[in-house]
């Protein structure tokens, strides 16, 4: 049920609605790849390098406290279109303790058919819907966008990956709607050794396309901008590349910040800005074992993707919605990717599901009047919860990053940053007594409270309660990431024959599949 806060911010904004022509808001989220929050100008990146982004913060409302859902890009996006954590949703593995997993291509699971997706809940208010770029939900046919609610995609299944031989493993696809249209490397080119790829402008071209559509029918749209150019390995079009003091991966944000003042210019072109809620953020923290030639900045923050520290989770967030969002606003609201699931239905006037318990909320109070609602975070891997964030304090329940045998491989998701009894290559349980620390005092996550403390008391004390009530509604999905198979890989997507592109699907031999961390 709608909450009174909730009824009251719809009000408000019914009212200003029907001075822009009574239609519900269109909704644009941008969601990034691997960017990390000390990637834009205005959380302090000393290159200053994101002018669009840094002038939609100054035009909208800026996040401090946003979070993912999941230190991996596969759970992280299926708890953005379900409102619920992976856990909850099935995005996790059971085959390991405290895994990440996540959708390559032999993986035989992918998005229930019992969840249900933000595009299906919006067609109901009249919505028309496209996803852009990375789908990552599963690459089987019975997975795909269409099958789930979107009306339109344009954009792969799985990650960038390549080149492969089309004998071994094949080459990504790349669908129209229900139809490949090509494979990375193939028809859609990325260049290992400069990086070179048009894909972001093809990316950017599609979004425009269908922004000029839907204003043109004077109809409410979501529009899912799923780009992955900052995702290893890194790429950008001829125009971008050698421009950034960052090398590729500056290069590649550059483009990113560049269309996305594009898309802002668009809407505004349209004369639908004012009835056009944009949420600008990311997937997961930066890839710290990548960077600085492959991965980006997570600012302050401890460790990064893979990791349920700051760094891994933690993300920029940026609101703009001219003539609601007044200028400049900066919000301390703890977020997460699952509040845009149920903040988009509550701006559309619908009703999320009550069949079952969502984990997101809605942020429009935030949004529209700048008000702050008291809730935890919780930070997952795989089939454990390792932390809570509960105000300004954060308890670690489980310390890992990863194991000796990967960082003895050179795999580090905390290069230079040892912190002692903390950033653990073992899987350190403090269930009973768990490591507490202040993130206004410490947002690097170096300094334990001493266990001795009032301080420490209190603050368990509150954690206590939020664990147990967690705990309490907790009923997790069947795990979609625990059965591998070859023979599910993209050897013959729909549409292949048209392009004589199909190959040879071998025979099923599934397997337990194995997360190394």
């Amino acid at each position: 049920m709608m909450t009174m806060a909730a009824a009251a911010v719809w009000t408000l904004f019914a009212l200003t609605a029907a001075a822009d022509g009574g239609t519900a808001p269109n909704l644009l989220l941008l969601l990034m790849d691997d960017m990390g929050w000390g990637d834009l100008g205005v959380f302090g990146e000393p290159s200053r390098e994101t002018p669009n982004l840094d002038r939609m913060a100054a035009e909208g409302m800026l996040f401090t406290n946003f979070y993912a859902a999941n230190p991996l890009c596969s759970p992280s996006r299926a708890a953005l279109l379900t409102g619920r954590l992976p856990v909850r949703n099935g995005f996790y593995t059971t085959n390991a303790h405290a895994r990440n997993g996540y959708t390559p291509q032999e993986i035989v699971g992918g998005i229930p058919d019992s969840e249900i997706l933000l595009p299906e809940l919006l067609r109901k208010a009249g919505y028309s819907s496209k996803i852009i770029g990375k789908w990552h939900l599963g690459q089987r046919a019975q997975f795909h966008p269409l099958k789930h609610g979107f009306d339109e995609w344009f954009g792969a299944p799985n990650c960038h990956f390549g080149p492969y031989d089309n004998r071994v493993r094949p080459n990504i696809p790349v669908y129209n709607n229900s139809e490949m249209v090509g494979r990375y490397y193939e028809e859609f080119p990325i260049n290992l050794k400069t990086g070179e790829s048009n894909l972001t402008q093809i990316y950017l071209q599609e979004g425009l396309e269908f922004i000029r559509r839907q204003a043109a029918e004077r109809r409410s749209f979501l529009l899912y901008w799923a780009v992955d150019g900052t995702h290893a390995p890194v790429y950008a079009s001829k125009a971008y590349l050698g421009t950034s003091r960052r090398g590729l991966y500056g290069d590649a944000v550059r483009e990113m910040d560049e269309s996305v003042g594009t898309i802002l210019r668009e809407l505004q072109k349209q004369g639908i800005a004012n009835n056009t809620l944009v949420f600008f953020t990311s997937d997961n923290g930066a890839a710290l074992n990548s960077a600085p030639k492959q991965g980006g900045s997570n600012g302050p923050f401890l460790c990064g993707k893979e990791t349920t520290f700051e760094g891994g989770m933690r993300e920029p967030a940026i609101a703009w919605w001219p003539g609601h969002i007044p200028a400049g606003q900066v919000s301390e609201q703890l977020g997460t990717l699952m509040d845009l699931f149920t903040t988009s239905l509550a701006l559309a006037g619908l009703q999320p599901p009550t069949d079952r318990q969502l984990d997101g909320i809605d942020l429009s109070p935030v949004i529209l009047q700048n008000k702050l609602i008291d809730r935890p975070v919780f930070f997952y891997r795989g089939n454990e919860l390792m932390a809570v964030r509960a105000g300004l304090y954060k308890a670690h329940y489980w310390t890992w990053s990863n194991s000796w045998e990967e960082l003895a491989r050179g795999i580090n998701f905390c290069p230079g940053q040892n912190v002692t009894g903390v950033t653990t290559h073992d899987q350190r349980d403090h269930s009973i007594q768990p490591l507490l620390f202040h993130l206004g005092r410490d947002p690097g996550e170096k300094y334990p409270i001493s266990f001795s403390s009032r301080e420490y008391a209190d603050a368990a004390q509150t954690f206590s309660a939020v664990v147990r009530h967690h705990r309490a509604s907790l009923v997790p999905g069947e795990p979609q990431f625990n059965l591998c198979d070859r023979a599910v890989m993209n050897w013959s997507p729909p549409g292949c024959e048209k392009l004589g592109k199909c190959l040879n699907i071998p025979p099923s031999s599934p397997w337990k599949c194995d997360w190394p961390h």
